[in-house]
């Protein structure tokens, strides 16, 4: 897996800062601004960590939006005034849109977790780039913002792959250097515990917004986290994308020439 200096993803991303859309436009024309920033990919393959000077972290949670657990746990954050990371499948996006919705008004990352979360290494390549494609539209038509980072379902990725789908999408691969391993269901202090335990400068933290337990884990996890003297972030701002192209990296045009949200 590959480990970034916060230092080498900024230079990589500078020379994409201009010239990006702010507001919506004719499909023809986004589609014309985005052509550059395909070529002038921001580099980034697949990442477990990010080496960073600052006490920063990403808590990221996989597999909703869940209509009910998920907006508990933006309760959660909102009161703690922490920004996280959320790996959206694209079938629950649709099923749950203004649950999608409250997760980007209130400041936090979504990212892509596919349509209907497979094994994406026992996929085509066209079943792959569907899935993904599928998924970005999902969170667009929903969100009207683009995911920046994807994470593959069970972590079944593979180094070409990840590098078709950077290529294609100018999507980063998103692992993980802690798993809570919470699907397993051990307890609420025991993903708590883990949370804590692994919580480091650069950590990339895996739970699942999904699960009652981790959840309720979610206060025990985040102060202990915070009396650290660590800050969570989302995965943008870990890597440096705030101000950069790929929040706004490739979506179909069809998604593109839909009206804006009033």
């Amino acid at each position: 897996m590959q480990v970034l200096t916060r230092r080498h993803v900024i230079a990589g991303l500078a020379g994409l800062s201009a010239g990006v859309a702010a507001a919506p436009l004719a499909a023809q024309q986004v589609a014309a601004d985005l052509t550059p920033h395909f070529a002038l990919s921001h580099g980034i393959i697949r990442v477990s960590r990010v080496q960073i000077g600052r006490p920063l972290l990403a808590m990221t949670f996989d597999d909703g939006p869940h209509p009910t657990l998920t907006p508990i746990l933006l309760d959660m954050l909102a009161a703690r005034g922490i920004k996280a990371t959320f790996y959206l499948i694209g079938s629950m996006v649709a099923a749950y849109p203004d649950v999608a919705r409250r997760i980007v008004a209130e400041g936090h990352d979504v990212g892509n977790h596919t349509w209907r979360h497979p094994f994406l290494t026992s996929l085509s390549d066209d079943a792959v780039l569907r899935e993904i494609d599928r998924t970005n539209d999902a969170i667009w038509q929903a969100t009207r913002t683009i995911a920046p980072t994807m994470r593959p379902p069970y972590g079944a990725i593979n180094a070409r792959l990840s590098r078709l789908i950077h290529d294609r999408f100018n999507l980063p691969t998103v692992m993980w250097s802690v798993d809570t391993q919470d699907w397993r269901r051990p307890g609420s202090s025991v993903v708590a515990s883990r949370v804590v335990a692994g919580a480091a400068p650069g950590a990339i933290i895996l739970a699942h917004d999904i699960h009652e337990a981790t959840v309720r884990a979610m206060p025990a996890a985040f102060d202990g986290v915070t009396e650290r003297g660590l800050i969570p972030v989302t995965m943008s701002e870990l890597l440096g994308f705030q101000a950069f192209a790929p929040r706004q990296a490739s979506i179909t045009t069809a998604a593109l020439a839909m009206p804006a949200l009033q």
